[in-house]
């Protein structure tokens, strides 16, 4: 691995990162973010196969915590709530066009 990759004797960046997007879940919310820009907690669920609202909810809360996703609550009824990516979120797009990437060439060798 290159240098520029590897920080001898520092795992703490790469730590740090896998902190955020690590899990099931997390990632999946951040790729949907980041291709389809503001969105409701009801297409977010519909757009992840297989999670719970708990799971859901509980991953974007602590997305919240983590600086990566923002959630705008409008006061009407009904209740009205959008989630984006923040600048912090932002600077992650560029990491899944990379695994999107890498799929795309490699998908072809499963």
């Amino acid at each position: 691995m290159s240098e520029k990759l590897c920080y001898v004797g520092n795992k703490e960046p790469f730590e740090y990162t896998l902190s955020i997007v690590s899990g099931k879940w997390k990632l999946k919310i951040i790729y949907l973010l980041a291709c389809m820009g503001t969105i409701r907690y009801g297409v977010l669920k519909r757009n992840i196969d297989g999670i719970t609202h708990k799971m859901l909810s509980s991953q974007l809360k602590e997305l919240q915590r983590k600086g990566i996703v923002l959630r705008r609550q409008y006061m009407q009824i009904p209740p009205k709530v959008e989630y984006f990516l923040s600048k912090k979120g932002k600077s992650l797009i560029p990491l899944v066009e990379a695994m999107c990437q890498w799929g795309k060439n490699h998908s072809t060798q499963l």
